[in-house]
């Protein structure tokens, strides 16, 4: 069997990703790798084009009925995730990184009357920087990088919900097809799990093909940037991760920011 695994071409979806890539762990299908970026991902798996992928934990409003959330894989803050940055202290027009992404979902929840565009992640800094925006929502390395471009942090949307929730907060999360089954949702998660387990058992050697995603990063702010996301919750979510993302798709629910659902965590 031959299963289509989606994820962002990041340094810490590559170092959980790696072994299980590189047939270092056994699993009883094969791999077809698709990177790109994590706004692509949901739109895809809104399509169930994916068999696993990765998904913001917001984009699981619209496919909570057509994938399993896995326990292990997550990206989770603790007190720390999106940061709102600007060059003065109003956020004004703020670029966010895609519709369905858990950043914007944040945003809305903790300034709802903010004004807000697209545009992709990576060019997000840029456009503050050059006041084409007023503020940005920084996702992936930018979140360790902003303060080398003159900009400054307006809100860490992390540590906001943290204040409001006390609980981790759920970016995003590895998700398998229902329509495969749970013994396939099964095995994907037991062999994700041995990858992870690979990679945190031989860092240098992750984080070595890490820095090919790296997008100019020092070895250094890489190791940084995995570590952030790449923690105990990555490895089983436990139940505060459970919690977090209930509570994330509750309350937008609640705001009517998007619709209810149910889902299910395997």
């Amino acid at each position: 069997m031959e299963l289509l695994v989606g994820h962002s071409p990041d340094p810490d979806d590559a170092f959980m990703f790696y072994a299980l890539k590189r047939g270092k762990v056994n699993a009883p299908f094969r791999v077809r790798e698709f990177l790109v970026d994590i706004e692509t991902l949901n739109k895809l798996a809104m399509h169930a084009r994916l068999d696993v992928s990765a998904v913001s934990t917001h984009a699981m409003a619209y496919i909570g009925d057509r994938y399993y959330i896995l326990r292990v894989g997550a990206s989770m803050g603790i007190r720390y995730g999106p940061v709102v940055v600007g060059k003065g202290d109003k956020p004004g027009l703020v670029a966010v990184p895609g519709t369905y992404t858990t950043a914007t979902l944040l945003l809305r929840l903790a300034m709802p009357d903010a004004k807000t565009v697209e545009l992709p992640f990576d060019k997000i800094m840029d456009a503050v920087s050059n006041g084409v925006v007023d503020a940005g929502v920084l996702i992936h390395e930018g979140q360790i990088t902003y303060e080398r471009h003159g900009l400054r942090k307006i809100m860490d949307l992390g540590e906001w919900w943290f204040e409001q929730t006390k609980l981790p907060t759920p970016l995003g999360l590895d998700v398998v097809k229902a329509s495969l089954g749970m013994d396939v949702a099964t095995e994907v998660k037991r062999a994700l799990t041995e990858s992870l387990r690979y990679a945190m058992n031989n860092p240098e050697e992750a984080l070595r093909h890490a820095m090919e995603f790296a997008r100019g990063l020092s070895l250094e702010d890489t190791r940084r940037f995995v570590y952030m996301y790449i923690n105990d919750y990555t490895m089983d979510m436990g139940v505060d991760g459970e919690r977090a993302i209930k509570t994330l798709l509750e309350w937008g629910a609640d705001e009517r920011i998007i619709p209810r659902t149910q889902v299910l965590i395997v």
